[in-house]
């Protein structure tokens, strides 16, 4: 019992330190703003285009770093999940038959 959880705790990991890895991106205002991410939601990059810069307002800017950031994370949070459920399926059907006390056939 302990080797299972021993495995699903490494599983993990190793999941996060792939995620690590992958990067996602959300654009705003066609591509004037851009965040670059990780796939664990930690976010690595801004980029603001100079001239967008010189003739956008306080407002504006936060607004349009709020979506892109968002798009990212929206993003970040899909990959996270497909990754979740892959690792939970395998998990699963390494348990033999008791996979199908959860429905799993």
């Amino acid at each position: 019992m302990f080797d299972k959880l021993f495995q699903a705790q490494q599983k993990a990991q190793e999941i996060k330190d792939r995620l690590d890895h992958v990067s996602v991106s959300g654009e705003a205002e066609g591509g004037k703003i851009r965040v670059i991410a990780s796939a664990n939601k930690e976010i690595k990059e801004i980029n603001i285009d100079p001239e967008f810069l010189k003739t956008a307002d306080k407002e504006e800017l936060e607004e349009l770093l709020i979506v892109a950031l968002n798009k990212a994370i929206t993003q970040a949070e899909s990959i996270s999940q497909t990754e979740m459920a892959a690792a939970s399926q395998d998990m699963l059907s390494g348990l033999g038959g008791l996979g199908n006390l959860f429905g799993n056939k």
